[in-house]
């Protein structure tokens, strides 16, 4: 068994499942969790309460713990989320894209650690001055909304300046990534497009076939996905999808929101936006998401015992 600070939360592997939003609901949350990790709830901003009361039942039925993902950015102006996922008790609550600082002293009084995914060094300062118990370095390569550094250097560079637990998100996918960072020093790693094939996602049928279709080279990172849904993400944070018809014709194109809004289709694989990292190309076939953690963390484990 690896042992972490992360399995110390009583889980059997140091995997997390990614809060993906639209994507991460109470199916796939449990089997990440069943299968020894945490699966994570991604509550998007239009999530609701009783959606979060929902899928987390769903979660611990399945698996019989959930974590639960929070855009921080959102909060501030209305906190009815943060209130419901306190109310659920997960066993980790993550607060990311913004300054946790006002929400974080609420969800320690519940008895509840706080993770903070973070994508820059001064990010990574406000959140631990916010007094969260953990940091999750996501780098660019990751699926999703994201910063712009590469999950490596700003891994190594979180590293040296904090003493907090350091896990990794971006670019994980098989378990020689997750060898890879905990040899480095991490305490885990969140995976998020490796389980974006897995029947217990939510989302259409077309977003696994293009997800298994995909290579490493398919992606862009753009915020024309965005601007088409009026979507109101801070500039700052673009995502990382997978490139198609919409993004040959309008990423980096000076075209109107109005253009870009008329011209989506989300039920159109050519249209619509299927979010995903750069482990894309590790994707090979639908498989269950229990599978996918169990494999890498069976693999990761046999790789750094070589070394013990």
């Amino acid at each position: 068994m690896l042992e972490t600070w992360l399995t110390t939360l009583g889980l059997e592997v140091p995997v997390l499942g990614a809060p993906m939003g639209g994507r991460a609901g109470g199916d796939l949350a449990g089997e990440v969790s069943r299968a020894g990790g945490l699966g994570m709830l991604g509550a998007a901003r239009y999530t609701t309460p009783d959606w979060i009361a929902a899928e987390a039942a769903i979660a611990r039925e399945r698996g019989g713990r959930v974590g639960i993902g929070l855009m921080t950015w959102s909060l501030d102006t209305d906190d009815s989320l943060l209130d419901a996922a306190i109310a659920e008790k997960p066993t980790l609550l993550s607060l990311s894209f913004g300054d946790p600082a006002p929400y974080v002293p609420r969800a320690h009084a519940a008895g509840i650690p706080v993770a903070s995914q973070v994508n820059t060094l001064d990010d990574m300062r406000v959140a631990e001055a916010a007094g969260v118990d953990v940091i999750i370095a996501q780098g660019g390569e990751a699926g999703g909304h994201t910063g712009r550094i590469g999950t490596l250097p700003l891994l190594q560079e979180l590293l040296e300046a904090t003493d907090l637990p350091v896990l990794a998100a971006g670019g994980i996918g098989t378990g020689r990534g997750l060898a890879a960072v905990l040899a480095a020093g991490a305490q885990g790693a969140v995976i998020g497009t490796a389980l974006l094939a897995s029947p217990e996602t939510v989302g259409p049928d077309y977003a696994r076939t293009a997800i298994v279709e995909a290579s490493s080279a398919d992606t862009v990172y753009t915020s024309v996905f965005d601007r088409a849904r009026h979507q109101p993400w801070p500039e700052r944070w673009g995502g990382r999808a997978i490139a198609n018809d919409f993004t040959r014709d309008f990423h980096g194109v000076d075209a109107p929101d109005s253009q870009l809004e008329s011209t989506y289709d989300p039920a159109d694989p050519r249209r619509g936006v299927v979010y995903a990292g750069e482990a894309v190309g590790l994707v090979h076939g639908e498989r269950p998401a229990g599978a996918v953690v169990r494999q890498i963390a069976a693999d990761a484990e046999r790789l750094l015992s070589r070394w013990a």
